[in-house]
């Protein structure tokens, strides 16, 4: 359903920052129970309960393949109540078991089941924007959708000290069901009939073949997974870096809402102002930045000693303002020539970087136990990486322009 006026919806971006947002609600309400969880199940390596948080990226990967190829075929709103159907059995496992293993199933139940209203929700917007107003549309949701960050390890913390670690799964539930029954009714189905793909045993390979064909889409999807692998270091480690190394496990809630603004500040900013200078050239200045701001710590720390906490905090917030222009824009510029495929692009796009992010995220990880250094080296190797990859792009640009002169 293109949407050739390009008019703004308010109900259209809230809705979709809230189907993205039960993912963010299922991570960062559950990480100052990690320590409750990891106790509770037994858990002997502290480091063990970063895989609460990264094995459910590992299912919002895999579950894109599944979910995106489908939408292409049945339309974004089935296939999206069909993923929430497998949330609900995923969060299930987890209120209820009593083993460790256990628990990591329910997580990666978990997250397939989210990948389909995530990932779908791209779609949507796919389906309804394009150019760099699809940029500022995206831009505005992930901004309302980091809303539920800043105040998500607040309220683990509320449901730790009034009830339980279990309770968390319930809330998480309970709003997921709030905003499915929202989206039944008031979201209109955003793939015509006539423009489905029939559905073939072999669709997803054809799909694949022509996402590939797109060469843009392929490298700012490597770029994604490059920025998210670092990103969900932070995401896995923070609670135990602020807990841990810094002794500030009641601040813990506070830092990180404050760290989530940082990055919802420049996705507001990025919406004001990516029309006019477009994504392509702030996605670009956003990830020097990145890379820049990450060495910029190695090399002044070195030594492998924290500095004080206001020092890391600044460094943070400047690390997550460069992403908080990035995120955005390059899912949108990896979308932009897969109109004709948005569920199975979305799909591959989101596959390939969270496939990508995970293993990146459980190595660097490892590493993460009395310095925060190892976390600032993998900043600092993907920055450099998605910088180069960037560049080559710019030179095969540039090169078409040489030429014709």
């Amino acid at each position: 359903m293109q949407n050739p006026n390009n008019k703004f919806r308010l109900e259209f971006v809230a809705l979709m920052a809230s189907l993205m947002s039960i993912v963010a609600l299922s991570i960062d309400a559950l990480l100052p129970a990690l320590p409750e969880i990891g106790s509770s199940l037994g858990v002997i390596n502290e480091n063990d309960n970063q895989l609460l948080i990264t094995m459910i990226f590992l299912g919002l990967g895999f579950g894109q393949l599944i979910f995106g190829p489908l939408s292409d075929s049945f339309g974004r709103k089935l296939i999206v109540y069909i993923g929430f159907v497998v949330f609900i059995i995923g969060s299930i496992i987890c209120v209820t078991t009593k083993s460790f293993e256990m628990m990591i199933i329910g997580r990666v139940l978990q997250g397939i089941g989210l990948s389909s209203p995530r990932t779908l929700s791209i779609a949507i917007v796919r389906d309804s924007y394009s150019g760099d107003y699809m940029a500022k549309i995206l831009s505005i949701v992930v901004m309302v959708f980091i809303l539920v960050p800043v105040i998500a390890p607040t309220l683990g913390v509320f449901l730790l000290n009034f009830y339980n670690w279990e309770s968390i799964f319930y809330v998480n539930l309970i709003y997921g069901l709030l905003v499915m029954l929202w989206f039944w009714k008031r979201q209109p189905e955003t793939l015509l009939k006539e423009k489905r793909i029939k559905f073939t045993s072999h669709q997803f390979i054809d799909g694949a073949k022509e996402f590939v064909k797109y060469k843009d889409a392929v490298a700012f999807t490597l770029i994604s997974g490059f920025i998210t692998g670092s990103f969900m270091v932070y995401l896995s480690t923070s609670q135990q870096i602020f807990q841990e190394q810094y002794n500030l496990a009641d601040m813990f809630p506070y830092i990180f809402a404050s760290l989530a603004i940082s990055i919802g500040f420049a996705t507001y900013l990025n919406s004001v102002f990516v029309v006019k200078y477009g994504m392509w050239r702030i996605a670009y200045i956003a990830t020097v930045a990145y890379a820049v701001i990450s060495i910029l710590y190695v090399v002044l720390f070195w030594s492998g000693d924290n500095p004080g906490i206001g020092i890391l905090i600044s460094f943070f917030a400047l690390q997550f303002f460069a992403v908080g222009f990035i995120f955005g824009n390059i899912r949108a510029l990896a979308m932009q020539p897969l109109g004709h495929i948005a569920g199975i692009g979305a799909a591959i796009n989101g596959f390939v970087s969270t496939v990508m992010a995970v293993p990146i995220a459980n190595y660097i990880g490892s590493f993460v136990s009395d310095s925060v250094l190892p976390l600032f080296i993998g900043f600092s190797i993907f920055g450099i990486l998605s910088l180069l990859t960037f560049i080559i792009l710019k030179r095969k640009k540039e090169l078409p322009a040489i030429k014709s002169l």
